[in-house]
């Protein structure tokens, strides 16, 4: 589901946790929010509700890399402490390299063996990774490249 207002995925993949327990179904429920995401109220109501419920078949990746579209989450609303948070909702946590794959992979192996509450994987990530006029760029977060950039970039990313 691609969510309309920020904060709705989170809420709705709860649903499905919960559709699933009561379905006796034995599947895992993923879903991805960014940080800056985090800024909304619905986020954490959700948070609270997910650990309430004991929602061990839901993992929330967030995509942590410090940019929203307003800017630096910083700057727009602090975040810190951040694992800290979701750990005070009730929620077990992993932090990651976002662009390592293998602790990826062993974070999503982990969290099959989470009983009693659910699991926030925290991807730290940098935003543009590999592109040098995207890296940590926050003009470009909702911005797409030009042609002559996408070429630029393209030719970096080969590299």
């Amino acid at each position: 589901m691609s969510s309309g207002a920020l904060g709705q995925g989170l809420s709705f993949s709860i649903g499905i946790a919960l559709a699933g327990r009561l379905d006796e179904q034995p599947y895992r429920v993923y879903t991805l929010l960014g940080d800056g995401e985090c800024d909304e109220g619905q986020v954490w109501e959700a948070a609270m509700a997910a650990a309430h419920f004991k929602l061990d078949n839901l993992v929330a990746i967030v995509d942590r890399n410090g940019q929203q579209i307003g800017g630096w989450t910083c700057d727009v609303m602090e975040l810190e402490p951040f694992t800290d948070k979701w750990q005070a909702f009730g929620w077990h946590t992993i932090e990651v390299d976002g662009h390592d794959f293998t602790q990826l992979i062993d974070a999503f192996e982990k969290v099959k063996t989470i009983k009693g509450q659910p699991t926030a994987i925290i991807a730290h990530t940098v935003k543009g990774k590999g592109v040098s006029f995207m890296e940590n760029n926050p003009d470009f977060h909702g911005k797409a490249p030009d042609a002559e950039q996408v070429e630029l970039a393209l030719k970096e990313l080969a590299d």
